[in-house]
């Protein structure tokens, strides 16, 4: 039986999230419908995006506002082969950066940035 981890971020537009996400991961979505885009991770992870009205059906008045963006509440910390060009992939497709590709002190090169939502997207290798 195969399984994956699911991580889903919850988005205010998914056709834009989808296609910053498409453009710096280089890769087009295995799953694109209304109300969910799933991205293919490595390590057999799943990235959804989901759009914040698909939460908020779900969660109905328990809801905080999912909308408000000036504080990140998640990070992607993506171990890949080439993060250098993924960062600048996400750079080029609007992402805002937090850092530069750098050595880090425990054993990674990785480069930060946020995603039009505010979440933390790291790139990372080996050092």
């Amino acid at each position: 039986m195969s399984t994956a981890s699911h991580f889903i971020f919850y988005v205010s537009d998914q056709e834009r999230s989808t296609a910053f996400y498409a453009q710096a991961l280089g890769m087009a979505p295995r799953l694109h419908v209304p109300g969910m885009t799933e991205f293919a991770l490595p390590g057999g992870g799943v990235l959804g995006l989901m759009p914040i009205e698909g939460i908020r059906k779900l969660l109905g008045a328990a809801l905080p506002d999912p909308g408000a963006t000036a504080t990140p509440r998640a990070e992607l910390y993506l171990m890949l082969p080439e993060p250098a060009a993924c960062h600048a992939r996400a750079l080029a497709a609007g992402a805002r950066e937090l850092s530069p590709m750098l050595a880090r002190d425990w054993g990674h090169v990785a480069a930060y940035c946020l995603d039009p939502d505010g979440h933390v997207l790291a790139f990372a290798a080996e050092a």
